[in-house]
């Protein structure tokens, strides 16, 4: 029987009590499950005020792992010195902690369904790689704009932790407007010194 996603935030929680987790320490004991749940893990920080110098680690470890579930594999790894970084004490529990809320709410509507979505032969592959693209979108210059791609990433790594197909499809919804939106800001960019000349002219 698979474990709640709360549940195991909260074994984390309890681990960390006694000693600093590194990345490496949540893949072993998460096994698979381990993609989505670092990946959420990765990118919660992202919907909060963080010190500044996390965003290309974390983005960098997200991306990775998203793209080694595209390709299809099921066991996770990440490089010696991204797997051994471990984060001060006083991040990671405020990470967990709002993770273990964030999911707490979630649990309330995520549950076990339409299988033929989830049973896909598919669809790790096709998670990854929707995973892999919120993070280039997540990973942009474009200034505060990260909550939005991290909310469909969560979207996605939970509903691919709890098996439910429905909210996968909404996480793929969620997926394809935020890309329409980057699209908009960033059409909105590049015609911008256009508009700005004109204006002044």
């Amino acid at each position: 029987m698979r474990s709640k996603f709360s549940y195991e935030i909260k074994t984390l929680l309890e681990r960390l009590a006694e000693q600093p987790l590194t990345l490496a320490d949540i893949l072993t004991e998460t096994s698979e499950r381990g993609f989505s749940l670092v990946i959420g893990l990765l990118v919660l920080p992202f919907l909060f005020p963080m010190p500044p110098g996390f965003t290309t680690i974390l983005g960098s470890a997200c991306l990775l792992l998203s793209l080694q579930m595209m390709i299809g594999r099921r066991t996770p790894w990440l490089p010696r010195r991204v797997a051994e970084f471990k984060f001060p004490t006083v991040l990671t529990m405020q990470v967990l902690s709002n993770l273990k809320r964030v999911t707490r709410l979630t649990e309330r509507f995520v549950r076990p369904r339409l299988s033929t979505v989830t049973e896909s032969p598919y669809i790790w592959q096709i998670n990854g790689a929707i995973l892999a693209w919120l993070t280039l979108l997540l990973m942009s210059p474009i200034p505060m704009t990260n909550p939005v791609p991290t909310i469909g990433i969560l979207l996605v790594a939970i509903a691919t932790l709890e098996a439910d197909g429905l909210m996968m499809c909404l996480g793929y919804g969620f997926a394809a407007l935020t890309t329409a939106l980057f699209g908009l800001i960033g059409y909105a960019l590049w015609r911008s010194p256009e508009v700005i000349q004109n204006w002044l002219h």
